[in-house]
Formats: structure tokens, sequence, C-alpha cells
């Protein structure tokens, strides 16, 4: 299982569209899932442990975030095929479990990771209302465990300054993960 870091953020890079299924039955575009301030996209799936460790810290943050006008989507892009655990059955089964506060999407054909340069899970991507690219890091210092529960929180501090101002600080610590597990290729 590759661990890889995500290249820093693009700022004003624009956000793709999208229309993905969910898991709650639903179609889900780019713009059913922004907020007033911004969107935070985040690229995530049920087996990678990286995921695992801040999966609560996730949910509580895009919460957080909501009450500040930014909304949040997941999107899971890896191949079920090669990881059962990734199954559209088992996101809607996480969805559940975790009380997901925002849809949480099947980008079957991966053409949606690659469009916004997804390189792993966690990938986080935070847009400003003008859907222009302001945070591409980490959510906080956790890797495969979570750290401290006192850590700081980067992601809800940065996506706060980006509903606050529109702009993301300058200096962000990229994300790490497990690699996107392509269509195709080996694990």
């Amino acid at each position: 299982m590759a661990s890889l870091q995500t290249p820093i953020c693009d700022f004003d890079r624009p956000a793709p569209d999208f229309a993905l299924s969910g898991v709650d039955g639903l179609v889900w575009t780019r713009d059913q899932c922004r907020g007033e301030k911004g969107l935070l996209v985040m690229f995530i799936c049920n087996h990678c442990p990286y995921v695992k460790a801040v999966r609560e810290r996730i949910v509580r943050d895009a919460r957080d975030l909501a009450d500040l006008g930014i909304g949040s989507v997941a999107i899971m892009s890896n191949d079920p095929g090669d990881y059962p655990e990734d199954s559209f059955e088992n996101m809607r089964r996480i969805a559940a479990e975790f009380d997901f506060p925002f849809p949480y999407l099947f980008d079957e054909t991966q053409t949606v990771a690659k469009a916004f340069g997804a390189v792993c899970t966690p990938d986080f991507f935070g847009y400003n209302a003008q859907l222009g690219l302001q945070y591409r890091g980490r959510l906080d210092a956790s890797r495969k465990e979570a750290a401290p529960p006192d850590v700081r929180r980067d992601l809800f501090e940065a996506m706060r300054e980006v509903a606050a101002t529109g702009h993301g600080p300058s200096e962000q610590i990229p994300s790490m993960g497990c690699s996107i597990k392509w269509s195709g290729e080996a694990g």
C-alpha cells in the first residue's frame, strides 16, 4: 500500500464539476454540494488506515464548517474490484455508521479524481465561494493513528479563513495517505 503526499496548493484553480451517485440514492453535482462561502471536496475510502484514523474528525470538521457556510462532499474513487471494503454497499454502511453530514459519492469511472488531481486518501481540496482552490493540505497531524485530541485543526482553521476572507493560508502542510487504487493497477 503506497503512501503518498499531496502536491502543494494550486491557488485559484477552478473546482471541476461532477455528477456522481451518492449512497443516499441521489445524484449530486458540485454546485449542489457547495456552501455560500465555499466547498470542501474530500477524497476518502473505507479501507485506508489514514482515513479510518480520522473519520470522526472529518465528520466533526464538516459539521463545524457547515456552520461557517462551507459545504462538504466526500468522494470514493478506488477500484472496489480489488478493494471490496470500498464497495458501494460498504460506503453506504460507513456513511450510516459515522452519520456523515455530507454526501458520500462513488466515482466509479475515476474521472472525477483525475479531474481534481487527487492522489491519495484522504486528499482535501478547499474552495472559496468562487470555487477557486485555496487549500490542499492535511486535516491535522494524524497519520495511521489519530493525533492527540488537542492537536491543531489545520483543515478547519484554513477553511475558516477561506470562509472569512476568500483566501487560504500561504503555508500548508500536505495531506498524507494511501494512494488511490486506480483501475487496472496492481495493489
